[in-house]
């Protein structure tokens, strides 16, 4: 008869699904630079949020698509001068182009934008240290593919990682786009199909797609952790009233750095969690 497994040894296999903005690469100088220029230029340079005034908006958990995010901006700085949206003339399309100008640049050939600037906030190694350990990872991401590919394989040196992004499934915090990243890792590695998934994310709307995951999948666990973006760690009061709203939003741990995340710490994970 062969021997049941021990918990222990249950306990230490996890596979392990990445968002990449705010985790992967630092995209305050990017993707939160390409939001303020897109909402200072439809409001006319009448009003050009700060980092605080995104991260207000991102708290509220259904704003992961920046373009969104700009365009809802657009409407309630407007709002604050009386106008009802029904009467504000926003084309979406122009929108995003304008937003797509500031981040990929003006030649989408030959990208020269923002994205070119983004420090990242890991190494391959950290990567490969998880493969060492037999934990699978993949990505699941609201960026549009080719942005996360950038990064991915054309900085990190990623050759095809399981990747879900904008064009492949529904906005988080829908879960479809990490259960389909995780099917293609389940595939791909001999774990059990039961193995717990960890989702690291930097943003409410991440662990809202934790909690959705589990209601819809309870029998796999969903295990939600938080990493703090960089801008906000400057600032032990920002950084802190953030760390209360990942874990709020349902993140069971929460790192300065997802490198921090080292199979050793997925171990105690797991067991804190079971």
């Amino acid at each position: 008869m062969t021997p049941k497994p021990s918990l222990e040894a249950n306990l230490t296999a996890a596979i392990v699904v990445f968002d990449i903005d705010g985790v992967v690469r630092d995209v305050a100088g990017s993707y939160r630079r390409a939001i303020a220029d897109t909402v200072e230029h439809f409001t006319a340079k009448a009003y050009r949020p700060t980092q605080a005034d995104m991260d207000s908006l991102k708290s509220e958990g259904i704003w992961n698509n920046d373009w969104e995010a700009s365009q809802e901006l657009v409407y309630r700085s407007f709002e604050t001068q009386g106008q009802k949206r029904s009467e504000i003339a926003i084309d979406y399309q122009t929108l995003i182009d304008f937003f797509q100008s500031r981040y990929q640049g003006l030649n989408p050939q030959n990208w020269t934008g923002y994205i070119c600037t983004e420090p990242l906030l890991l190494q391959p190694t950290y990567l490969e240290s998880l493969t060492q350990a037999g934990i699978p990872w993949g990505f699941f991401s609201g960026a549009p593919r080719a942005e996360a590919a950038y990064v991915l394989e054309g900085r990190l040196g990623l050759q095809s990682p399981v990747l879900m992004a904008m064009e492949d499934a529904p906005g988080k915090p829908d879960p479809t786009g990490l259960f389909a990243a995780v099917h293609q890792l389940d595939n791909q590695s001999s774990i059990d199909v039961a193995t717990p998934v960890i989702y690291v994310g930097d943003t409410v709307a991440d662990m809202y797609t934790v909690e959705k995951a589990r209601s819809l999948q309870p029998s796999r666990r969903w295990i939600g952790v938080g990493i703090l973006p960089p801008h906000l760690q400057q600032t032990p009061e920002r950084r802190d009233a953030y760390a209360v709203n990942l874990q709020q939003a349902g993140a069971v741990a929460i790192f300065s750095n997802v490198q921090e995340l080292t199979p050793a710490k997925i171990g105690e994970l797991l067991l804190s969690c079971f």
